[in-house]
């Protein structure tokens, strides 16, 4: 017998869950091999909704008991799940199911590691906890207890704030309860629980209107001396977060746990962060420089989901990089910030050139949003978060700062709480700037990597660039409409002292001129400074631009550019010709290196081979 042909899931056919979750309460009775899973959980109508039929996921549970109102009730097992009847009014759901965390080496829902209970829910593990709506637009409050009668889980930890009980309800200190509350709707994916053996490294935080939060890294005996880093990144997350964006932290307690066994590098549980643990251990004796700022940015990345993915997620998995493309490109800021800004976009931009680049050329080329897929953890994909990341830098170059800073501010205040959409994400932009993103949207549907040509024109004291746009046909999508894309362009006289600063043209039409008066000599441009879109650049530009480029250009990006390209050319012709390094690249590269107002971190690249 064959197996079925996968399901496609189709963005068209979205439709709202029929029930609205008013809130959620879990216990948890832990085992090895029989954790029992008690739900009760109140549901009403939802006026949205077209179909009311009661249908919750669930996979790998073992059925104990299912009630509405009290009453025992029917379960009709059907694919992915299980229907009920149910009354077309608020009613209280009770079940109990059976799992065996220990046999569960998919890491998806709860599983052990190393003794050591953990979850991974996203996208779709929470099904394998207990019967319910795992989806991300079901948005709930949760309250779980935790019960283990074994020695070997002192630390039982779940999301929101904890309160620690004895079996009569006395709020002294037990080892055998916890239970925790978390005020803020979530939806199942951000659900966690840990328990187990395990040491705390612990710090406060106190926020800009003056809360102080309880901060805490989780580890195994003998960790503990591996956590300061991971916890300075933390706090340094936190600040940045209110200083730059606004948002401060809205719980009384931040946890990170370190998990060696992980599908992902880390997730953004609400309040309870689980890592693997190379992503957040960390120590001067075994680790590298690459591998502390790599720590630095995965924590940020994920604390940072607190407000774009947590507070507002997605309203389905559609619309992932609305969650993961805005954040990564908040936790590239963060890096940015905290160390070169320079070095920060090169290494971003050289990491989407050799992952996200292929990728779109490729036949696995698809969306930031797809419109369809038939396995989600297939689309956790280098053009979902890196060229999602592009997207929104791209929208923050059009708009500029001051706009992106309003427009962000009216996004959390009128989706907080919600599971949103790329078109809400774009209604906020236009609504605070009056500006028309209709073609913009185009990045989010169109697949593949733009390509830009350049032409140049001087005559009679201007200086005229022609820019023409095309884009090579991808799975599904043979034609290809212009988009917006924004070409930051600098000009240098011939002395090398920049005339016009970095101007954004903005590229809408197949084909488009933009003529600059006023020049006695011929400049010499600087195109698609910062590396302003994600397209390949077409232009005739010779070695001598280059090297001029290389000593004067000051953009650091495209100053990078040009001497990468002439270092490959030199190497080549080394190799193939046996000749000297070229003079000039060695001159500009000088240039660069006696220059005491870079960045040492970019200069120290600059040296580095392509």
């Amino acid at each position: 017998m064959q197996d079925a042909a996968p399901k496609t899931i189709f963005l068209k056919d979205y439709t709202p869950f029929g029930w609205i979750i008013d809130d959620v309460h879990l216990t948890f009775r832990l085992h090895p091999s029989a954790t029992r899973v008690i739900s009760r959980i109140r549901f009403r109508p939802n006026p949205d909704a077209t179909d009311r039929s009661f249908f919750l996921h669930g996979e790998a549970l073992k059925p104990i008991s299912a009630k509405v109102d009290g009453h025992e009730v029917a379960l009709r097992q059907v694919d992915g799940g299980i229907e009920a009847d149910v009354p077309d009014a608020p009613f209280n759901w009770e079940a109990e199911v059976e799992i065996n965390p220990e046999a569960n080496t998919a890491l998806e829902g709860l599983y052990m590691s190393g003794g050591m209970y953990c979850t991974q829910c996203e996208a779709e593990g929470f099904r394998k906890i207990t019967w319910y709506p795992d989806r991300p637009d079901v948005m709930a409050q949760f309250t779980v207890r935790i019960e283990s009668d074994a020695d070997h889980t002192p630390v039982m930890l779940s999301n929101g704030n904890g309160l620690y009980y004895h079996q009569d309800g006395t709020q002294t200190p037990a080892p055998n309860v916890s239970i925790y509350q978390d005020p803020w709707p979530k939806p199942a994916y951000l659900f966690a629980l840990v328990a187990g053996d395990l040491v705390a490294h612990e710090d406060t935080f106190t926020t800009m209107s003056g809360r102080d939060v309880d901060l805490a890294i989780y580890v195994r005996r003998g960790d503990e001396h591996k956590c300061a880093f991971g916890m300075e990144a933390l706090k340094k997350s936190m600040k940045w977060d209110e200083e730059v964006y606004g948002r401060e932290y809205d719980l009384d307690e931040f946890n990170i746990v370190a998990v060696d066994d992980f599908n992902m590098g880390a997730m953004e549980n609400k309040g309870l962060n689980i890592f693997n643990s190379s992503c957040v251990l960390a120590s001067p004796e075994t680790s590298t420089d690459g591998n502390f700022e790599r720590i630095e940015a995965i924590i940020a990345h994920e604390y940072f989901h607190n407000w774009t993915g947590n507070r507002i997620t997605c309203r389905d998995w559609f619309q992932l990089c609305l969650k993961e493309g805005l954040t990564v490109y908040r936790d590239a800021q963060f890096t940015a910030d905290m160390r070169s800004e320079p070095v920060k976009r090169i290494d971003d931009v050289l990491a989407l050139r050799a992952r996200q680049f292929p990728e779109d050329q490729g036949p696995l080329s698809h969306p930031v949003r797809p419109e369809s897929f038939q396995e989600i953890n297939n689309f956790y994909t280098a053009t979902i978060y890196e060229k999602g990341a592009e997207v929104i830098g791209m929208l923050k170059t059009l708009v500029g700062d001051a706009a992106y800073a309003k427009a962000l501010d009216l996004y959390f205040d009128r989706h907080d709480g919600q599971a949103c959409t790329i078109e809400d994400w774009i209604q906020v932009f236009e609504d605070s700037t009056d500006r028309d993103l209709g073609q913009f949207k185009l990045w989010y549907s169109q697949s593949g990597t733009p390509k830009v040509t350049v032409r140049e024109d001087y005559q009679d004291d201007t200086f005229t660039l022609h820019l023409s746009q095309s884009s090579a046909p991808t799975p599904g999508q043979s034609e290809k409409l212009p988009q917006v894309i924004p070409v930051a362009v600098g000009l240098l006289n011939d002395n090398g002292v920049e005339v016009m600063p970095t101007k954004v043209l903005e590229l809408t039409a197949a084909e488009q001129s933009f003529s600059f008066e006023g020049h006695a000599t011929r400049p010499v441009p600087s195109i698609l400074r910062g590396f302003s879109a994600p397209v390949t650049l077409e232009q005739d530009i010779d070695t001598a631009r280059r090297s001029f480029l290389l000593s004067h250009d000051t953009d650091p990006f495209n100053r990078w550019e040009a001497g990468r390209m002439l270092a490959r050319d030199s190497l080549l012709a080394s190799i193939r010709k046996d000749t000297a390094p070229d003079a000039d690249y060695l001159d500009g590269l000088k240039s660069v290196l006696r220059d005491d107002t870079l960045d040492p971190a970019y200069r120290a690249l600059m040296l580095a081979q392509p």
